[in-house]
């Protein structure tokens, strides 16, 4: 799932319903951030906040946290053939009595070097913090075998980091003996009932001696997946009542064991009270108040055996607890020589306990601490901002801004103000601003309602109005239909028509050219008639000198020309009257050129005003026939409109 580190320790899984319990338990306010991933809200875990307290395992019913641990690379390094020894949790023999020993016989086949139970690096850590605690009065400390309990001090309250009691824990004390004591070089793998070992093992301050933290949880279903049992072996030192620090309270019996009852040890457990509890002692160690021997305290409420790495912490019977009991009195000798003899006094029993750890040096158990609050401050809003934030909760008064339902995981209204302006959250998980918000969709919903009955009763009117307009309509286009199809007829006839005018206005353009060509012809013959007349001037001209000399010579010749003289005489009264017809001709002919020029000018006139006439025929015929077709698909148009009014109707 997006944003989270892959080397967080505890993440959310496929399973997450976004239910918020996970929120309501942790201890953390900035360790979980809702958010819509596929379009669906889920919690996801900030690892760099988280300090593996496990309180969502047990709150969560869907299954939806998961951890990391080593087991896997265990088991993988075990097949390489790297030398590696165990660290026994004590918690594993109480949680697994029948199958302890099988499984540790199994283990060993595998390649598993040195069995060492950390039962003895309790005892070391006991002895640690009595010696340390009377020698350097540090009275009021805060035990630190609980890593998820160190790491909350270091992140959230580095205040408290002077009150931390500077002795390594169980799995570290053990470790640091096996390292520089018994002179095992193996790397070692603790066999653990707690997720958050890993982030003590992997601290800076733990000197890396331990490489593996294998959960039983994964430990377990590893075994059983792959069948893993051997000949039955156990732990190889012998152990005192340290066995018993996974119990709430083991570390105070210890002390009590050593020191008596008279010592106050105040004793808590519990992811809801724990965390509670150091935000309060922080206030008396800064005020200087009184303060107990030491405050023993674990962050699982039923103790270690019932870890956050430990298989279905939540549905474990008290089976567990009666196991340990039985290794708790084991570890109680009746030997008088035995620091953990019966019979001793507690100032015996402290005397043989130091006599029996004389050879180690405390140094070599002294553990650091650092402050890791850089960057975990949750940031507190203004007071100004703080009111925006519940403006966008839709909450104005003081009664919305305390509802403090806690059904967003937050206690508080507040808290859920001061998450959002971490941006771990948002407006749209706190269920009053939701039901605001449904209830303004209600009346918005209502209105709306109310708006679509008056609305519909518009529509309807509308809807009866636009029926009544259908109906015309329809009525008109069945009169336009009618109107185009007789329109349609007559257009038709007008083109026949025209066209038949057209054809006749042809006929009458050839007869004006036939015409136009006979008047041409007359042109012709006329001139013709007039050169003919000038040849007819001519010789009655000649024919009139002739016989004008033919009387000289009469009147010459005297009586015997006098018949000559008559015939002279006649030729020139014919020559004379040939002249005069041929001037009489000749104005004839003029006449009818100008009769025949006139009647060209007009035919000419007449054949451009049919050319006129035929091209407006033409072009009425053509528009008639454009006219037709635009009717034909006016016609079409208006079927088509008539039949979609009729569905409409229908």
């Amino acid at each position: 799932m997006m944003d989270q580190k892959k080397d967080a320790l505890v993440y959310t899984n496929e399973n997450c319903v976004g239910c918020n319990k996970c929120i309501s338990v942790c201890p953390v306010l900035t360790a979980n951030r809702a958010v819509t991933e596929d379009d669906r809200n889920v919690i996801l875990v900030e690892g760099s906040q988280c300090v593996s307290c496990g309180a969502c395992f047990d709150a969560c019913a869907h299954g939806a946290r998961s951890f990391r641990d080593d087991t896997e690379r265990f088991f993988e390094d075990l097949r390489r053939g790297e030398k590696i020894s165990l660290l026994l949790a004590p918690a594993f023999l109480a949680n697994y009595p029948k199958e302890y020993g099988s499984v540790l016989g199994g283990l060993k086949q595998l390649g598993v070097n040195r069995i060492i139970s950390i039962s003895f690096g309790a005892d070391i850590t006991t002895w640690g913090y009595i010696k340390y605690i009377t020698e350097h009065h540090f009275t009021g400390g805060i035990s630190q075998p609980c890593p998820a309990i160190v790491g909350y001090i270091e992140k959230y309250i580095p205040e408290l980091i002077p009150s931390l009691v500077p002795i390594h824990s169980p799995l570290m004390c053990g470790a640091i003996y096996a390292r520089k004591y018994m002179k095992i070089t193996d790397k070692l793998a603790f066999i653990s009932p707690c997720i958050a070992k890993k982030n003590e093992i992997e601290d800076p301050n733990c000197g890396g001696y331990v490489s593996y933290n294998v959960t039983f949880d994964h430990l377990m279903e590893y075994v059983r997946k792959h069948g893993i049992s051997g000949k039955p072996v156990t732990d190889e030192i012998e152990y005192g009542l340290g066995s018993i620090y996974p119990m709430p309270g083991g570390l105070k019996e210890n002390v009590y064991w050593f020191c008596g009852e008279d010592v106050f040890i105040r004793q808590i457990e519990g992811e809801q009270h724990a965390y509670e509890f150091l935000e309060d002692y922080k206030e008396r160690v800064l005020n200087k108040k009184e303060l107990p021997f030491m405050v023993d305290a674990l962050n699982c409420a039923r103790g270690c055996i019932y870890g956050t790495g430990v298989e279905n912490a939540g549905t474990k019977s008290d089976d567990i607890l009666y196991e340990l009991q039985k290794i708790k009195e084991a570890s109680k000798k009746n030997d008088r020589h035995h620091a953990f003899s019966r019979k001793l006094t507690p100032k015996q029993r402290l005397d043989r306990f130091n006599r029996q750890f004389k050879n180690l040096n405390i140094n070599d158990f002294i553990r650091r601490y650092s402050d890791k609050s850089q960057g975990m401050a949750v940031r507190q809003p203004s007071a100004a901002e703080l009111n925006d934030i519940f403006a966008g909760m839709d909450k104005y008064t003081e009664i919305q801004k305390t509802m403090d339902c806690s059904a967003c995981g937050y206690s508080t209204c507040k808290e859920m103000a001061v998450a959002i302006y971490n941006d771990c959250n948002r407006s749209g998980n706190c269920i009053q601003y939701v039901k605001s918000k449904v209830e303004q969709e209600g009346i918005k919903a209502r209105q709306m309602a109310e708006e679509m009955e008056s609305k519909n009763i518009i529509i309807q009117e509308k809807n009866d109005v636009i029926e009544s307009l259908l109906a015309e309509v329809h009525e008109d286009f069945e009169s336009l239909d009618t109107s185009i199809s007789e329109m349609s007829v007559g257009n038709n006839s007008n083109a026949e028509e025209s066209t038949g005018i057209s054809t006749s206005m042809a006929d009458v353009v050839v007869f004006c050219d036939d015409l136009k060509a006979a008047l041409s012809k007359i042109q012709t013959l006329l001139v013709k008639l007039e050169e003919n007349n000038g040849q007819i001037t001519n010789v009655a001209e000649e024919t009139n000198l002739l016989a004008l000399n033919a009387s000289i010579e009469a009147a010459r010749a005297g009586d015997s020309g006098r018949g000559f003289a008559i015939i002279a005489e006649n030729i020139k009264k014919l020559a004379d009257s040939s002249k005069d017809t041929a001037s009489d001709s000749d104005s004839n002919k003029e006449q009818i050129q100008g009769a025949i020029n006139e009647l060209l000018a007009r035919a000419e006139k007449l054949i451009d005003i049919i050319d006129s006439v035929n091209v407006r025929v033409t072009n009425l015929a053509a528009a008639t026939e454009e006219i037709a077709a635009s009717a034909d698909m006016v016609s079409t148009i208006s079927a088509d409109l008539k039949d979609k009014l009729d569905s409409l109707k229908e």
